[in-house]
């Protein structure tokens, strides 16, 4: 290994950076309204036609297609990523008049991709070209040419498409935020395409799908004392207790009550009826708050909440735990193995 100093390291990894900054912003500034305008006609008339949008490219520019149909799907538009050689082999069969296609190349005159045009069952009218060079062979086959040039790579011999292939991907980007916008793609929207994962989760999973249902709910009247409770909560360990007079909710408890009115009254706390103890005005959430909304309300506070009931037109119907939160993976800053808190 050849000796290299630390701030060699260092202005290498700012030289990377810069050079990714620069092409950026340079092409932010030759970027025009005209150009967005037939982007987002392009992106248009592709929705209306119901097609797919195709990315095509090899090596390198392949792999960016690849990531940038996945955005593109991500968002609601139908999109894949055809290799041209492939295509030549059968996959051709995949591609529609109703299509548009964008072919990545950083020279623009990729052989593969050039073989490729002359065989696509669409016009040049709906090929967008994502080149290094917009007066290559693929630029001037396509009705759409997004000017990709970067006056050098990061590489240290300037040949691995480094900042090319930075600047191609914020285009490709740039492409998909403006279809967003154009659809109006709300959160839940996004959310739906992402069933599975976080995203999806903190969207659209509701109280209701986490909650302990009532039945399953420790539930005492008023009139009972702690000793009965400690009974109840023990057969049911949720950490909370309902207190109820028949269907009415009158209030809850929980463990942290328990202990401070042990600390406070001693042996005699046992026969402490509830009502003297209990919450009367806890905090609550709905069965169709997002399950997010009930994170936030139970650990945005001065003592964070381990426990809420749930409440459907002041019908108590369960509660919803912190723990569960947790373990369906919703992120938290407060600390789990926080004691119990009075709601």
């Amino acid at each position: 290994m050849l000796k290299t100093s630390m701030n060699e390291f260092y202005c290498v990894a700012q030289d990377v950076l810069g050079l990714a900054s620069d092409s950026i912003k340079k092409a932010a500034q030759k970027l025009d309204e005209q150009t967005v305008a037939l982007i987002v006609d392009q992106l248009d008339g592709l929705k209306q036609r119901g097609g797919n949008l195709i990315f095509c490219g090899v090596g390198k520019s392949g792999l960016l297609g690849e990531s940038l149909s996945a955005t593109f799907a991500s968002l609601g538009l139908k999109s894949f990523f055809l290799h041209p050689i492939e295509a030549l082999h059968g996959d051709l069969g995949r591609v529609g008049p109703e299509d548009s296609i964008v072919l990545l190349s950083k020279s623009g005159a990729t052989e593969e991709v050039l073989k490729l045009i002359g065989h696509l069952p669409v016009n040049e009218a709906q090929l967008i070209g994502l080149v290094g060079d917009v007066n290559s062979p693929i630029a001037k086959k396509c009705g759409l040419v997004l000017d990709c040039s970067v006056p050098k790579e990061a590489c240290l011999n300037n040949q691995a498409p480094t900042t090319s292939s930075t600047l191609a991907l914020a285009m490709g980007h740039m492409m998909a935020i403006l279809f967003q916008k154009m659809v109006g793609l709300s959160r839940e929207g996004f959310a739906s395409n992402h069933p599975g994962g976080m995203l999806g989760k903190s969207l659209k999973m509701k109280v209701k799908d986490l909650m302990v249902a009532k039945d399953k709910c420790p539930i005492l009247n008023e009139n009972k004392t702690l000793y009965d409770a400690i009974f109840e909560m023990s057969n049911s360990p949720l950490g909370g207790l309902a207190i109820m007079e028949g269907a009415d909710f009158k209030g809850m408890i929980v463990e942290g009550d328990i202990r401070r009115t042990f600390v406070s009254k001693g042996e005699s706390a046992i026969k402490t009826p509830l009502s003297e103890i209990m919450n009367k005005n806890p905090v609550f959430v709905g069965p169709n708050d997002s399950a997010l909304k009930a994170l936030k309300i139970m650990e945005n506070r001065n003592r964070p909440l381990n426990i809420v009931p749930v409440m459907e037109k002041d019908h108590f119907v369960g509660f919803i735990r912190l723990h569960d939160l947790l373990k369906e993976g919703f992120t938290t800053s407060s600390v789990a193995s926080r004691p119990g808190q009075s709601l």
